[in-house]
C-alpha cells in the first residue's frame, strides 16, 4: 500500500492542519496586545503618548495579518497536495 494512501497518514494530516488552523486566532491576539505594550511602555519613556502606543498597535495588526494568511496558504498547500 503507497505510503499516502495508508489511513493513519491521512488523518495526521488532517490534525495537522487543525493545529496550524488552531493557531490563527492566537496569533490575531498577541500581535496587537504586544503592539499595545511595546507603544505603551515606549510612550512612557519618551513621552510621546499615545502616538507610539498606535503606531504599534497597527503594526500588531499587519504582523498578526501577515502570519494568518502564510498559515492559511500553508494549508491550504498541504490540502492541494492530497
Amino acid at each position: 500500500m503507497p505510503e499516502s494512501k495508508k489511513p493513519g497518514r491521512r488523518a495526521g494530516k488532517y490534525v495537522r492542519q487543525v493545529g496550524l488552523l488552531g493557531t490563527v486566532p492566537i496569533l490575531l491576539a498577541v500581535g496587537p496586545v504586544v503592539g499595545f505594550l511595546i507603544g505603551r511602555w515606549l510612550d512612557k519613556k519618551l513621552g510621546t503618548e499615545p502616538y507610539l502606543l498606535i503606531i504599534f498597535l497597527i503594526f500588531g495588526f499587519i504582523a498578526s495579518g501577515k502570519e494568518v494568511w502564510k498559515i492559511i496558504k500553508r494549508a491550504e498547500k498541504e490540502t492541494d497536495e492530497e
